[in-house]
């Protein structure tokens, strides 16, 4: 399979596969590294109230509400639920979930901009990560031990074993962040009619929410288009 190297700070490729059936549409990742639980919950609390505000600006909610339906015309394509409808509805209404840290982040980050975002534990990838599309029929495990049979032309990424995340049904169990988990990395799919600078926007607030409030190093924080970052 041919593939392109993007990045110096993580080992991750974007294969011609996904280039030729997806040009132009964007892929971005952070990763925090030595990350500890979350100590300010006062601090923590505020920021999220701050972060709110914003998204339910009229104007700004309108734009996001925009590139969630983007989103979910392109899951329905494949035949499948798009959850950020839903989380967009709830947030609004009742304010940002809180479960850790680490999955808080990635929930402010795709509310905030309208995308999607991964939260995963960079220790436990096996070997380099590469962007891809699905071949009809392949099949992998996702949380809790659901079974997730592949589309011909779904995105998926992959390590050097496993498929880790189906864009359009979910993320695997072996990567999900823990108690433990201290390397974290965020990844976000764009789909067609998604610019990539959106991407960055919604990376960088995961990014610094981990750095201010869980002590992380930013170590690199990229989006990629057509073979270069933005």
């Amino acid at each position: 399979m041919e593939e392109k190297r993007m990045a110096t700070w993580i080992d991750f490729s974007i294969s011609t596969a996904y280039e030729a059936k997806y040009p132009g549409v964007a892929f971005g990742l952070t990763l925090i590294s030595d990350c500890q639980p979350l100590s300010d919950s006062a601090g923590f609390d505020q920021y999220r109230r701050n972060l709110l505000r914003k998204i339910r600006k009229r104007e700004t909610l309108a734009n996001i509400s925009r590139r969630i339906d983007v989103y979910d015309r392109f899951f329905q394509s494949f035949g499948f639920e798009c959850p950020l409808p839903q989380h967009l509805k709830r947030t609004i209404q009742s304010g940002f979930p809180r479960y850790n840290l680490m999955v808080d982040a990635h929930f402010m980050a795709e509310m905030c901009a309208g995308i999607l975002v991964a939260v995963t534990d960079l220790d436990r990838i096996e070997g380099r990560l590469m962007l891809d599309v699905a071949r009809g029929g392949e099949a992998s495990v996702g949380m809790g031990g659901r079974q997730f049979t592949m589309k011909e032309g779904e995105i998926v990424l992959r390590d050097e074993k496993d498929i880790i995340c189906v864009l359009c049904q979910g993320a695997d169990e072996k990567t999900k962040v823990r108690d433990d988990t201290r390397n974290v990395l965020f990844y976000s799919y764009a789909v067609p009619g998604i610019d990539g600078i959106y991407l960055k926007e919604g990376l960088t607030v995961a990014a610094e929410a981990m750095a201010q409030f869980g002590g992380g190093d930013i170590k690199g924080l990229d989006v990629f288009v057509e073979g270069r970052s933005i």
